[in-house]
């Protein structure tokens, strides 16, 4: 099992993102229209890329890690379970999941 800490650390990002994603969209897209705009100003986009950086490090989508949902361990995850591979392993020998079965050849 990971620390608790780094599992409610996760889970904190993870809602500090979705508070922050409408935010840090629309100002992403209106960098994107002033950019593909003919009259580019400098000052403004500056202005816009200060805003978003002034947003919470931890808003970004980009510092989120899967997680075990299981266990909370970081590393052997696979997405289509939402586990990591050892709790995957465990699952599908006892038959928990529906469709896996395990490989002999």
């Amino acid at each position: 099992m990971a620390k608790t800490s780094a599992v409610a650390r996760e889970k904190k990002r993870r809602k500090a993102v979705a508070k922050y994603a409408e935010r840090r969209k629309e100002l992403k897209e209106q960098m994107r229209q002033l950019k593909n705009s003919d009259d580019f100003n400098p000052a403004e986009a500056q202005a816009i890329a200060e805003e978003l950086q002034k947003l919470p490090r931890d808003a970004s989508p980009v510092r989120l890690h899967n997680r075990c949902a299981l266990t909370g361990r970081p590393r052997g995850y696979i997405r289509k379970f939402g586990v990591c591979r050892n709790v995957f392993r465990e699952l599908a020998v006892e038959g928990q999941i529906p469709g896996v079965r395990k490989s002999s050849w």
